[in-house]
């Protein structure tokens, strides 16, 4: 398993954080850069990869080159109904449009508070140009690409001062960024500026990252994005740092788990909710087991576990979704073996597990076996994936 530590030294952008990750890890430029280029419009330009040099430190930048499009037609990508829909009918690699549409979602929901309109009447402003369309959809093909990847994240820099928006000066944190991005630790270090853009944020609240990494693991690659600002005194970087266990355990990954009872929603109702909650980014798992309440009342309780920073968002989110007027929280720690996907000879993806001793078993992804006849052929399909060997 992968742990991904994230340093925001100069700050966090979209751009940067594709740009560090694929300096990090270049066996997945082609992939990227292939569900970009499939998202966006011919007339948007090319999109580039190029190296550089941010503070005499060597880095990698990322880049879409509208050269010939008019600015009115690059504000016109700029709702949240047409970018969504551009991602959700795009030829992408798996995974990539599930990541790239809840990353665009957290924007839209964030931009739909602080003006009190509709999602679907939620125009970006900000982040109006292919280039940032191409942020969302590049790092949505990375997170699809890495899986059960664990993050962690450093102190975030605050910057300071105003940035010019449609709305007029505002103040940094943009509004967007701050309300994405409540929960997490924030630093000052005396420079000024937009250091965390929305698109960043709305990254770093999907993928729910832990604010330090425990444990001991096994440093295997490094890369560094950088933005397009020039910094006193310092690079404006982001470095991810990814490390791999080898000893078959990923150690120090902090969970929440969130506990509530319900007596007065129906069963159909208790499952879409739970569902819902089952999609909120950073949200691992929920679970629901019947119980007796006061006066005799069957009721059922659930628990929601997510990752530590994602407690905000998750505990709010199951406020609005079920009828609970109260729930409790705590924070866990956890091991978790070394697991990946694999494609088994068989057809079905297996899910491969490293145990402490070195052993490895192999579970059959049960949506894979959807397509059996009846419980004997899903057996067997399951044996021959599990036992066929893997490629």
């Amino acid at each position: 398993m992968r742990l991904v530590h994230l340093d925001a030294v100069g700050g966090v952008a979209g751009d940067m954080f594709v740009a560090a990750m694929l300096d990090a890890l270049p066996h997945l430029q082609a992939r990227v850069l292939a569900d970009v280029r499939a998202v966006l419009p011919a007339a948007a330009g090319t999109v580039d990869l190029l190296e550089g040099t941010s503070s005499a430190i060597r880095v990698l930048r990322f880049k879409v080159d509208v050269p010939h499009l008019h600015h009115h037609a690059q504000h016109a990508t700029g709702s949240y109904t047409h970018l969504a829909e551009r991602i959700a009918t795009a030829d992408l690699a798996d995974g990539t449009a599930r990541h790239a549409g809840a990353i665009l979602r957290i924007l839209g929901e964030a931009e739909s508070r602080i003006h009190d309109v509709p999602l679907a009447d939620v125009h970006f402003h900000e982040i109006a140009g292919w280039d940032s369309l191409a942020d969302v959809v590049g790092a949505g093909s990375i997170l699809a690409a890495l899986g059960d990847a664990v993050w962690t994240v450093s102190d975030l820099p605050r910057g300071g001062g105003m940035v010019r928006t449609q709305h007029g000066m505002l103040p940094v944190p943009a509004p967007a960024t701050a309300a994405i991005l409540t929960g997490f630790a924030w630093r000052d270090d005396g420079v000024g500026g937009e250091r965390v853009t929305p698109t960043g944020a709305a990254i770093l609240r999907h993928l729910a990252p832990a604010p330090q990494g425990g444990g001991t693991h096994r440093l295997v690659a490094v890369g560094t994005g950088a933005g397009t600002r020039d910094l006193p005194g310092m690079p404006n970087i982001l470095r991810a740092l990814v490390f791999e266990d080898g000893a078959g355990e990923s150690l120090g990954d902090r969970v929440a788990v969130l506990s509530f009872d319900i007596d007065d929603m129906t069963g159909e109702e208790l499952a879409d909710a739970a569902e819902r909650i089952r999609q909120c980014p950073g949200v691992l798992d929920v679970s629901m087991s019947p119980a007796m309440g006061k006066k005799g009342r069957p009721l059922t309780s659930l628990r929601v576990l997510a990752r530590e920073a994602a407690l905000p968002a998750a505990r709010t989110f199951c406020l609005q979704q079920t009828t609970t007027l109260g729930l409790r929280w705590r924070i866990e720690e956890r091991v978790v073996l070394a697991r990946e996907e694999r494609n088994s000879a068989a057809g079905p993806r297996v899910k491969a597990a490293r145990r402490p001793d070195g052993s490895v078993t192999v579970k059959a992804e049960s949506d894979d076996l959807g397509q059996a006849r009846d419980l004997a052929d899903r057996r067997l399909r399951q044996h021959d994936a599990e036992h066929g060997g893997a490629r």
